[in-house]
């Protein structure tokens, strides 16, 4: 299967959608990881900057964009690695996510 594959998408918003834990923020951030992964050709590794995931989901606030996205680290659905160099973007890691 192909890195942008939508297909791939597709089975990963199904299988959060079925999951108790995520609200609707939960699942509005990680549909913006998604959009961005989609847009690199990317697999399950996204460049991601805050600004950009904050537009993509539409998530307003900082405190609350903090929130629902140290929940999703803590839920165990992606793992965040920071860069502190300018010109490197951090990182995003989807962990849980269907079988490929």
């Amino acid at each position: 299967m192909k890195s942008n594959d939508p297909k791939r998408w597709f089975d990963f918003l199904d299988y959060i959608s079925g999951d108790p834990l995520l609200n609707v923020w939960h699942i509005s951030l990680l549909v913006a990881i998604a959009r961005l992964a989609c847009r690199q050709n990317e697999k399950w590794v996204i460049r991601v900057s805050r600004s950009k995931l904050m537009t993509l989901s539409h998530i307003n606030t900082l405190p609350s964009y903090h929130k629902y996205f140290k929940q999703l680290q803590e839920f165990g659905y992606i793992k965040y690695t920071p860069s502190y160099h300018p010109g490197y973007r951090s990182t995003v890691e989807i962990l849980k996510r269907p079988k490929d």
